[in-house]
């Protein structure tokens, strides 16, 4: 059995280029269907935000036309309501990666408000690559490499092959126009090779220790890719 440390978004706030606030949070199918997958091969989760708050959940990821009809979407409601690790994280400032085998990160809008520019989550991501052992990061959550820096000032990500939440996503999501930033840009500005799949459609990219997921579709996909590396 191994532990695995989810990093996930305290913020429940997305601030938008016109200074205006949308509700967010994390994306509860990111965090849920990793969670299954890891818990049901015997590993441990422990959770760690920004402050050790409790994560926000962003409603919308509970709406009925993203997870199948009603009744599946009241699925994945009761699922996460189950997962105490969620409702009692740890500080991430107190995390040690020597304490873990994976290192994940759930998206939603979340990370683009606060883990883009925390410090404590920066030196983590950098610590995870360099440390060899899985680190895997889906939809919006590569926001936090943002501020990841080695000692030298450089990118640590720059070279990788990498995925996440695409411009044309954040489109068709109806936020590209509004947002400050977008993350492909942003990436692609620091030196990844991002790669770019199907909107909505499940990716994963695997460089080296470095897994990633384009989008929601990808969370369990991108889960069983990191249950591979560690058997």
């Amino acid at each position: 059995m191994a532990k695995i440390l989810f990093v996930m978004t305290g913020a429940d706030q997305w601030t938008l280029a016109d200074g205006s606030k949308h509700p967010t949070g994390f994306w509860a199918e990111e965090a849920v269907a990793p969670y299954r997958a890891f818990t049901a091969a015997g590993h441990e989760i422990v959770v760690a935000t920004p402050g050790g708050v409790v994560p926000p959940l962003d409603k919308g990821s509970l709406a009925p036309e993203l997870n199948g009809g009603q009744e599946a979407a009241d699925a994945i409601a009761a699922e996460l309501a189950s997962i105490t690790a969620i409702q009692q994280p740890i500080k991430l400032e107190e995390a040690d990666l020597a304490d873990y085998a994976v290192v994940f990160y759930p998206g939603g809008h979340g990370p683009m408000e606060d883990l883009a520019g925390n410090a404590d989550s920066g030196r983590l991501l950098t610590a995870a690559l360099e440390s060899g052992k899985p680190l895997a990061v889906v939809c919006h959550a590569p926001a936090a490499m943002l501020a990841a820096k080695r000692a030298d000032g450089s990118w640590p990500f720059a070279g990788y092959r990498l995925t996440g939440f695409t411009n044309a996503e954040e489109t068709q999501a109806g936020f590209a126009d509004k947002a400050q930033w977008l993350l492909q840009d942003r990436l692609v500005e620091l030196g990844a090779d991002f790669q770019e799949g199907e909107p909505w459609a499940p990716k994963v990219v695997v460089d080296r220790n470095l897994f990633t997921g384009q989008n929601p579709a990808s969370s369990a996909p991108l889960a069983a890719e990191v249950l591979k590396a560690l058997n």
